[in-house]
């Protein structure tokens, strides 16, 4: 199963999938921020990098969702891949 959280910054997407993955049982997924390569810069410049930072992480939800299907696992996610414009 895969269950998916959305939402806007902020506004509890990983707080929720923590505690339901707590509560059920289920492997969470979360966003990478810890290996990003553009999130400083991002935050120093907006404008300038928010396509590069859009574009890693769609290419990281992406692996997501492939390892997700591979692992046939109960997993809940806190942003998926179909949110995005």
């Amino acid at each position: 199963m895969h269950i998916a959280v959305a939402g806007n910054i902020g506004s509890g997407k990983t707080t929720l999938t923590g505690m339901l993955a707590k509560h059920y049982g289920w492997e969470p997924l979360y966003e990478s921020v810890d290996n990003n390569p553009y999130l400083a810069s991002f935050y120093r410049d907006m404008q300038r990098w928010s396509f590069n930072i859009q574009i890693y992480f769609l290419n990281s939800r992406f692996r997501q969702v492939i390892d997700i299907r591979k692992r046939k696992k109960d997993i809940i996610q806190d942003r998926t891949i179909y949110e995005d414009a």
